[in-house]
């Protein structure tokens, strides 16, 4: 990876403050390593690991150890102090409220010696000497985040690698039956150049509701109509108490149908074949409540035998993150609770996190001060830049002004417009509120024209014509198939009814009057894969397309219209020379790539999706998009990966090549959704596949771009708060064009922080950019603020947007991807019963499934993009 080539020295000097925390490092101090192995292994699994550590610090032989000691409750333990060798701790296993039982299982615990670790070597790599760049620090560093984590792992919840939550302390916010939000604080060491850091962050994850299983499928089906749900269950951790200690099991299926009053078990204990109810009745003396009304669960993972429970006699245990993707309602109820101001985040950082972390210097039982380890307690304050807004450009009318990164486009044409000489509307009627009466409805047509004359006053070529109005009828969505396969039946039928593929509207405007997950997702199938149409879809909300205010109409208008002309090959607006100028010095291609891969939600065996963007004009606004299916886990060491990229790049280059006449003399590509674990696995596997591209395109003649490729981040902590409020927007954020470069980036790589956009809801998010490859010598003015015009140019918008626009199609591209396979991709087991299969019988079988799965993606996705389309922005 090339080394940083310097500061950027563009733009307005300023200091912000940042959620990074100076940490005190001895500079010549030795940690000891050491291995954590639990015997037998078979019985130590999941959680019973960690009960056993606890007991392991409580038993007198280690208990003097303990403050100067940090694990991971499972392998891995660090200590300030030499351990004696060789260390092994017999354990006898008991739950937290359990007397000492003589048939308790017994383990052997061996702490062995690994080796030495030496702060020196940290101090080395962190003067920024190109000599020490190749330590590797990560040993020692992930030592030290055992250390700081150490207090927080002891009280509070960990989730993910560096999240920390305290339910018991912390806010509950209710998302929907069986789900809250909870807050908690991520916590990682960063090594800075000169300074070792902690980045401490607010964050937001959801939990199940603790409380009584009963209860909870009582309220799923009286508020439902239905049951608890097989995938809310699904591995759903449960408590016990009738043993007379707290006993946590695993729900493996909940047995639906069979309850405690009618099945039956072999018990000799009781005298043979005996009901659940009566089992727990004569045995426990408990009495069942729900014996006839609700099912039992199965808590064991062997097939060949069964642990029955009633519901009621277990707990959810508190403090499970939830494992599903929320839907549309949970992710708008925790946008709510999480989106909050800087002043907010800060304050709670500050205070709260200190706190909970244990990082105060005084905290109990906290093991920093073994280690030789403090936390200062302010925020580091960091130099940063504000860089210029580029001018913008339309082809007639007054220049806008650009202010906090956004401008109005009022009476001014489009920079070039594409042509729509036929166009067709598709009204979907379902019976829903705020619908036009039919193709004759007056409002309909005054509707039309309005949109038509907004097209044609943006400059769109040929928006004179009416277009041909289709209405298709559905079926309710109950009375219709659990994916609407009857709808879009109806709908395939009334586009093949309706126009002639010989000569194709330029775009269908489709009038939905509702969101529905998969009439939108199914007619974009039908259009850019079966039939090689555009479509642009409106929503006749009373918020959206028909507003109470008409002013807000010519606003939604304007925004489609910006959509319609990207799909036309058209071009929305430009920007000045001097901005362009760094794009422009030599033939230059643009490329966006990234990866999206399937949720929690979706079938197993579903595909990851791919998706390759790249310019073909000198503007930079069109970008044509290659897509493509593979493996979620085809190569598990680099699975985030783009297996086809030298195909996608190939098409790339070609449709570059008949739109230019000529091949690009560089190549700069912004890629979207590594991890920084991943940056080297980039150079591994994608440069060699980029490199493949550029032979095969032009085998005859080499063909040698310059190449340079950035890494765009959005997943990271760093957080920024302005210095006061002349220097902050409206809602306390740092203004749009801030980057910083300095204090808290890489001490050796070619990184940058920046914030392109105005931050209008929450806490803004800068996008991390880090460049891992350049044949083109770039400095870091060049990159940080041709980076920051270039998200002046997203094609969908009159401001300036988060992530470079490159990288932000490749994301709208892959999610369209994501359309073509939606059944797949988003509603694996939404059944609403609790009824639920049994796992599948081997590895095999699920393998063999998942090939099965596979295969019938890509049957469905066919040959992908429509060849009418592929030229073109057909997924913006």
């Amino acid at each position: 990876m090339p080394l940083r080539p310097g500061w950027g020295q563009l733009g307005k000097a300023g200091v912000i403050r940042t959620n990074f925390f100076a940490v005190k490092l001895p500079p010549k101090m030795t940690y000891y390593e050491y291995e954590i192995a639990i015997l037998p292994k078979a019985q130590a699994k999941g959680d019973r690991r960690g009960r056993i550590m606890e007991l392991v610090e409580e038993s007198p032989q280690f208990s003097q150890y303990v403050r100067h000691v940090a694990h991971d409750r499972s392998q891995r333990m660090v200590s300030a102090e030499k351990l004696p060798q060789p260390l092994e701790i017999p354990i006898r296993y008991r739950e937290e409220d359990q007397t000492d039982d003589p048939k308790a299982m017994t383990f052997t615990v061996e702490i062995k010696l690994l080796g030495e670790l030496n702060t020196s070597t940290l101090v080395q790599y962190m003067s920024g000497d190109p000599r020490h760049r190749d330590v590797d620090t990560q040993p020692l560093v992930s030592a030290l985040n055992l250390v700081l984590q150490q207090y927080a792992s002891r009280r509070g919840v960990r989730v993910g690698k560096n999240k920390y939550f305290f339910p018991s302390s912390s806010q509950h916010h209710p998302l929907s039956l069986g789900v809250e939000a909870y807050r908690g604080f991520f916590m990682s060491i960063r090594p800075m150049y000169k300074q070792l850091m902690v980045n401490i962050n607010v964050c937001m994850t959801a939990f199940y509701t603790p409380g009584n299983l009963a209860e909870a499928m009582l309220a799923f089906s009286q508020q439902t109509g239905g049951g608890m749900p097989q995938s809310f269950a699904d591995r759903l951790k449960v408590s016990t108490k009738h043993l007379g200690y707290t006993k946590k099991h695993t729900i493996f299926r909940i047995m639906t149908g069979k309850t405690a009053a009618t099945e039956k078990f072999d018990c000799p204990e009781l005298g043979g074949m005996i009901t659940v109810e009566n089992f727990f009745k004569r045995k426990y003396r408990i009495n069942l409540r729900h014996a006839r009304d609700l099912p039992l669960i199965n808590v064991s993972s062997r097939r060949d035998k069964q642990i029955l429970l009633p519901v009621e006699l277990c707990e959810i245990v508190p403090g499970q993150a939830y494992r599903g993707k929320l839907d549309a309602e949970q992710t708008a109820a925790m946008i709510k609770v999480a989106c909050n101001p800087p002043a907010f985040n800060g304050n709670a950082i500050v205070n709260h996190g200190f706190e909970e972390l244990g990082l105060r210097a005084n905290a109990p039982g906290a093991t920093l001060g073994a280690f030789g380890l403090s936390v200062a307690p302010e925020m580091t304050v960091v130099p940063s830049r504000l860089l210029p807004a580029p001018t913008v450009s339309y082809r007639e009318g007054r220049p806008p002004q650009v202010r906090d990164a956004g401008w109005n486009i009022l009476e001014v044409k489009l920079q070039a417009g594409g042509t729509m000489t036929r166009w067709a509307v598709l009204l979907v009627q379902e019976g829903r509120r705020g619908e036009f009466q039919g193709e004759r409805d007056p409002e309909l047509m005054t509707f039309l024209k309005k949109f038509l004359a907004k097209c044609n006053a943006a400059g769109i070529n040929g928006a004179r014509s009416e277009p041909k109005i289709m209405t298709v009828n559905l079926p309710k969505p109950r009375e219709d198939g659990p994916n609407r396969e009857r709808a879009l039946e109806a709908i395939k039928h009334t586009f093949r009814d309706n126009l002639n593929k010989d000569a194709k509207p330029s775009f269908i405007l489709v009038l939905l009057s509702g969101v529905d997950k998969f009439i939108y997702h199914g007619i974009k199938k039908l259009a850019d894969v079966d039939m090689g149409m555009h479509t642009v879809h409106m929503l006749l909300m009373r918020n959206k397309a028909r507003p109470e205010q008409d002013n807000k109409q010519d606003q939604y208008f304007s925004n489609v219209v910006l959509k319609v002309n990207t799909k036309l090959g058209g071009i929305n607006h430009a920007l000045d020379q001097r901005s362009m100028a760094w794009l422009k010095t030599k033939k230059t291609m643009v490329m966006g790539i990234d990866v999206t891969h399937p949720s929690p939600k979706s079938v197993p065996g579903t595909p990851s999706i791919a998706a390759v963007v790249a310019s073909v004009d000198d503007n930079f606004a069109q970008f044509p998009a290659s897509l493509m299916l593979q493996k979620a886990d085809w190569n598990k060491e680099s699975k985030e990966m783009v297996e086809g990229l030298t195909q996608m790049t190939i098409e790339r280059l070609q449709l570059y090549q008949k739109k230019n006449k000529r091949l690009p003399d560089r190549i700069i590509v912004y890629r979207d959704g590594v991890s920084e674990g991943q940056y080297s696995q980039v150079i591994q596997h994608e440069l060699p596949r980029l490199q493949a591209a550029f032979k095969q395109i032009s085998p005859q003649q080499p063909y040698k771009p310059s190449l340079t490729i950035v890494i765009c981040g959005k997943r990271h902590h760093a957080r920024f708060w302005a210095p006061d409020a002349q220097n902050a927007s409206r809602n306390g954020n740092t203004l749009p064009g801030t980057v910083v470069d300095k204090g808290v980036t890489d001490v050796y790589n070619f990184d940058w922080y920046l914030q392109a956009h105005n931050g209008l809801q929450g806490h803004v998010r800068p996008t991390h950019y880090t460049v891992v490859y350049d044949e083109n010598g770039f400095d870091a003015d060049t990159l940080q603020q041709g980076t920051h015009t270039a998200s002046y140019l997203y094609a969908r918008a009159t401001k300036a947007v988060s992530l470079v626009p490159a990288a932000y199609y490749a994301d709208i591209a892959c999610e369209r991807g994501r359309s073509y396979l939606n059944v797949l991709m988003n509603t694996a087991d939404d059944r609403s019963s609790v009824a639920g299969g049994a796992r599948s019988t081997s590895t095999a079988d699920r393998e063999a499934e998942k090939d099965r799965v596979f295969e019938n993606a890509r049957k469905t996705w066919g040959n992908g993009v429509h060849p009418d389309l592929r030229e073109s922005m057909f997924y913006i």
